[in-house]
């Protein structure tokens, strides 16, 4: 691993007038490690069961997902809400039945 020497000082006063010291946690500044960072796949593939297909940038060549956002119900608009009025008066009926 290289590293860049640099030396950044910093000037502090004294009785006798200024004078520079050197900031010790700065002397030294490393640089990235070479050949450890997985591959990068700028337009990777990604496939749906329900057939549809994008490309995205990820460290894998091809991706198969389950679900994506052509399919999904909360982005198609076909996702069920709960009835909590109905939910409610089942609630109520059963506490009826038990008295």
């Amino acid at each position: 691993m290289k590293t860049i020497v640099k030396l950044l000082y910093h000037r502090i006063k004294t009785k006798k007038g200024a004078r520079l010291i050197s900031l010790r946690k700065y002397d030294k500044v490393k640089t990235m490690k070479k050949d450890i960072h997985p591959q990068y796949f700028p337009k990777a593939k990604v496939t749906c069961a329900c057939g549809n297909a994008f490309t995205v940038g990820a460290t894998k060549e091809s991706i198969q997902v389950e679900v994506c956002s052509a399919c999904h119900p909360f982005y198609t608009g076909k996702e069920k809400l709960m009835d909590k009025v109905g939910q409610v008066q089942k609630f109520r009926a059963r506490l009826a039945k038990k008295k």
